[in-house]
């Protein structure tokens, strides 16, 4: 197990510093809509473990970088997670009532509110990071919308809706997943590099590795904390997948085997750190934490 005091303390500093920075995007503005606004806030602000803007900190610091300069790309990380999630559950897609504990922004306004609510946190992503002063601005803002897009997240949800009722094997889910959820961990991690190093740099393949395995680790204890957790818990509905017939790792492998594997994969993610050295320790503790059982 992870030493719980230092890295509990660094990511509440963390969640501390990206939250203010996300609330300070709604303050001290006249918003022609303020029924969209709410609905933003809403699917934004209301709760959220922030993990992939974590990530972005974390990995961008083993490599060097300011934290002024990492807030940007960790902001646009969530705004695209956050508009990814008020999509997700909507009717058409995974027709969800419940995210974070609280009702989801559909349930909570209405079913266009959240459509546009959704646009809106995916635009505000692309402008907060295109106002970033970064020399390397053009790499970061086509790294973050090829993970959004259809080569990354949305080709992923496309794949997971069309999977509902069948039996993929390990290597199609392990695909999809890459894309639904892997891709905006691999762009956290991606971008925080990137923000310290040039594109060239090895060091970022050592972190693409790392983001590759840790991804789907994530996903599998996701897959795993669906069958295992309830929704107080959760924060949504517990069993959600099976009831849809989505298939999952857990219904692939047994949940002792999903398990083992999301253990194997965060030790393959820790290993493939080994070039950062020292630095890269946060990373690791990073990785075991997402996966902890009782996290």
């Amino acid at each position: 197990m992870v030493s719980a005091d230092p890295l509990a303390g660094r990511l509440a500093a963390d969640r501390a510093r990206i939250d203010a920075g996300l609330e300070a995007l709604f303050t001290a503005r006249s918003a022609p809509s303020p029924r969209l606004e709410a609905a933003m806030r809403h699917g934004l602000l209301v709760g959220g473990k922030r993990l992939r803007p974590l990530l972005v900190y974390a990995a961008g610091r083993a490599l060097g970088a300011a934290d002024d300069d990492l807030d940007a790309p960790a902001m646009a990380l969530e705004l695209v997670h956050a508009y990814s999630l008020v999509h997700d559950d909507l009717p058409a897609m995974d027709d969800d009532d419940l995210r974070r504990g609280q009702p989801t922004v559909h349930r909570a306004y209405d079913e266009a509110t959240a459509i546009l609510a959704g646009d809106a946190l995916q635009v505000l992503a692309f402008e907060v990071l295109a106002r970033a002063a970064h020399s390397r601005l053009p790499a970061l803002v086509a790294s973050l919308a090829g993970a959004a897009g259809r080569d990354g997240m949305v080709a992923g949800q496309s794949l997971d809706l069309a999977a509902v009722g069948g039996h993929p094997d390990a290597a199609a889910l392990a695909a999809m997943h890459g894309h639904k959820t892997g891709a905006l961990i691999r762009a956290a991690v991606h971008l925080g590099g990137l923000v310290a190093v040039d594109e060239a740099d090895p060091r970022l393949d050592a972190l693409d590795a790392y983001a590759d395995a840790i991804g789907l680790a994530f996903q599998i204890h996701d897959d795993v904390l669906d069958v295992t957790g309830d929704t107080v818990t959760l924060g949504k509905t517990s069993g959600a997948d099976a009831a849809r017939s989505k298939p999952t790792y857990p219904s692939l492998l047994g949940l002792e085997g999903a398990r083992r594997r999301a253990d194997e994969l965060v030790e393959m993610a820790v290993a493939a750190l080994t070039p950062l050295g020292e630095a890269a320790t946060p990373l690791a503790d990073l990785a075991r934490y997402m996966i902890e059982r009782d996290h």
